[in-house]
């Protein structure tokens, strides 16, 4: 394959397209200009992200591995016909299983439908030769099909990866494979028992995060994921790749944040885990920076078991200027928080925020991706050591390259006054957003004295991310903002404040199935905040114009307050751990889909012709050798086919 150096002119945002989906690349701006050092780095950190692509296929389902192997050898087997129909819809099938890490939508959560037979499937598989399918020890291709054709076909077995409806058992009735043999209550007696006996710990550990829950012989007990436990495989492979890093490290606190990793990798101990987030915190100093791990826990229902996932990035020097202003005020921004002042911070610490490049991403982070980032997520540490925010400025840079014209403002937009404004304003204003999000909401604000960080259980999510939002919402309409620069009048929120709320009452719905309820935590979010201030008065709008349902905005300054007073409720609910407020808010505002605006916004969105979700090819990096064997360059390809790296890393990645 020949390497490209495309011109920022010359290359190519928009890939593939099919089904829900549109593949996108990103550019990596800047990369020339790194040291051979850093590039190296980057490269043995990303080869450590790509290595734990099979956990998080296994930890969103215990039969996803199986059925993508299955699959990849009908794909590309060559006595397959592969201009049948039902082909071409196993085709589709398949790359939304490699975009999605299983078979349930990596959004809403339910299980793909398959658009060909189970006697199609079955016919081909008896046509691959035997030695290409993942058959266990003495296993048939009949056995094989017999175990996961329920698994595919059936649509009332194991329908959903997570399942937060309220009053069900979330764990035994969600197919995510973090829970084996337990009920909700079981794990939830389990977690609050080890709480209990570590109550007084200043310090305590994010318990139930790095481990299977299972019952064997009756008695309920953790598998830890670890290089001598669950998953070691993978994680030896990733420990190798780390361990690499280690000796070209930019400088010795970032040898040190990544011997610490390498160690809780090594020992599944999460004291060793804090240390290392501790560390990791704290280095400021070089310019490459990662995550890798079990960090996010938004794929449990429960909210405790960290899916894994890798991002590899570099700073973007000239973008960061922005974000560090932001953080340089963090104590300003605290201080004049609308929340009550038992909840703020005395003393914010440590909060940094970067803009970044993207090099690589991997497990949970691709190749859908999150637009910003702000860990650790241990609120103690927050509060003690500080946090690291981070807006991945490439990856916003490729989403507003593809939308550039695509007619979806046009069509929803209430007139042609707000659509200026949002074109003026919206994309400076969207990146802002993400930066307060990130670096002061996600940082903001103090749990009260004995408050478990658990305490809002499956509602907690939706909260802190409400509680973010509202955040960077109310302060994108301050005046400081403008006297540091970073808004050029008094006008530019309102783009915000329209487009924000046209999403979270309308055009969010894009996203939703017929007949479903809203279930993804962002969204559920999005739709708290735009339905509770629907609700409070005349700030907003639903008007009917031609047969559309448009947003009207009449009083941006009352809508302020109206965001002021919500969150001030959803830092109290987040400080004193108010279930049960938790729970009338998410499930009064938050939940519930109107059928009928729901088919008129999925009629008008068809209309355009365009894909909901969006997702990243990653880059190539191949290391350049000189004729000692040493790397002496890495080159960065970004021709590579959406099924051609898919495969790839099939075959180069896979350890499970």
């Amino acid at each position: 394959m020949k390497y490209q150096t495309e011109t920022a002119k010359q290359f190519d945002y928009v890939g593939e397209r099919f089904a829900d989906l549109q593949l996108l690349r990103y550019r990596l701006n800047g990369f020339e200009q790194l040291s051979l050092s850093q590039k190296t780095l980057l490269y043995y950190l990303s080869e450590a992200t790509l290595y734990g692509r099979d956990i998080t296929f296994d930890q969103f389902g215990k039969y996803n591995l199986r059925i993508r192997k299955m699959l990849e050898a009908v794909y590309t087997d060559l006595t397959v016909d592969h201009q049948t129909p039902d082909f071409q819809a196993l085709e589709v099938y398949l790359k939304r299983v490699w975009f999605s890490n299983g078979i349930y939508h990596h959004y809403g959560c339910e299980k793909f439908k398959p658009e060909f037979s189970e006697d199609y499937l079955r016919g081909v598989l008896f046509q691959v030769d035997a030695c290409r399918l993942p058959l266990r020890s003495g296993e048939t291709v009949s056995q094989l099909c017999d175990e996961l054709f329920p698994i595919i076909f059936d649509p009332e077995v194991m329908p959903k990866r997570v399942n937060k409806e309220d009053g069900a058992d979330l764990v035994t009735t969600s197919a995510c494979n973090f829970y084996d043999g337990v009920t909700q209550q079981e794990a939830e007696d389990f977690y609050a028992s080890q709480k209990a006996s570590d109550s007084q710990n200043p310090t305590p550990l994010s318990y139930g995060l790095n481990s299977t829950l299972v019952k064997r012989d009756g008695k309920v007990q953790e598998e830890v994921w670890s290089a001598k436990g669950r998953y070691a495989n993978a994680i030896r492979h990733i420990v190798y790749w780390l361990e690499k890093a280690m000796t070209v490290a930019e400088n010795e606190h970032q040898r040190r944040v990544i011997e610490l990793l390498v160690k809780y990798y090594e020992t599944g101990d999460l004291q060793v885990f804090n240390d290392y987030c501790i560390e990791w915190v704290g280095e400021h100093e070089g310019r490459i920076d990662f995550v890798n791990g079990f960090i996010e826990v938004y794929g449990d229902p429960l909210g405790l078991k960290g899916s894994w996932e890798g991002i590899v990035e570099y700073k973007d020097l000239e973008a960061t200027k922005r974000t560090q202003t932001i953080s340089r005020n963090a104590q300003w921004f605290e201080d004049h928080s609308p929340v009550d002042p038992r909840f703020r911070k005395p003393l914010v610490k440590g909060v940094t925020a970067n803009a970044i490049c993207a090099a690589m991403l991997g497990g949970d982070e691709y190749p859908s991706t999150a637009i910003g980032i702000n860990l650790p997520n241990a609120d103690w540490i927050r509060a003690e050591h500080g946090s690291k925010s981070i807006t991945i400025s490439n990856i916003t840079d490729a989403y507003n390259k593809a939308a550039h014209g695509s007619g979806f403002k046009e069509e929803f937009v209430v007139d042609k006054e707000t659509l200026s404004l949002i074109e003026r304003y919206g994309d400076a204003c969207d990146d802002l957003h993400t930066d307060l999000h990130e670096c002061l909401g996600h940082g903001s604000g103090q749990l009260l004295p004995g408050t478990d960080p658990d305490a809002l259980k499956a509602y907690g999510n939706t909260i802190e991310e409400a509680r973010a939002d509202l955040f960077g919402l109310y302060y994108i309409a301050d005046q400081k903002l403008i006297d540091l620069g970073l808004l050029p009048d008094g006008e530019a929120y309102k783009a915000q404040y329209y487009s924000y709320i046209m999403n979270g009452l309308m055009t969010q719905l894009i996203r939703i199935q017929p007949g479903n309820q809203i279930e993804e935590a962002h969204m559920r979010n999005r739709a708290l905040i735009a339905h509770w201030c629907y609700e409070q008065g005349d700030a907003i709008q639903l008007e009917r114009r031609k047969g559309k349902t448009y947003v009207r905005i009449n009083d941006y300054e009352a809508l302020r307050q109206l965001f002021a007073k919500l969150l001030a409720e959803i830092q109290r609910i987040k400080s004193e751990g108010d279930y049960e407020a938790a729970r009338h808010l998410v499930e009064r505002y938050a939940v519930k889909v109107d059928p009928v605006l729901h088919e008129e916004v999925l009629a008008r969105y068809q209309k355009l012709n365009l894909a909901p979700y969006k997702g990243f090819i990653n880059p190539w990096l191949l290391p350049v050798y000189d004729a000692d064997g040493a790397i002496c360059d890495i080159q960065v390809n970004y021709s590579e086919s959406y099924a051609h790296q898919m495969l790839r890393y099939g075959q180069e990645y896979g350890t499970m």
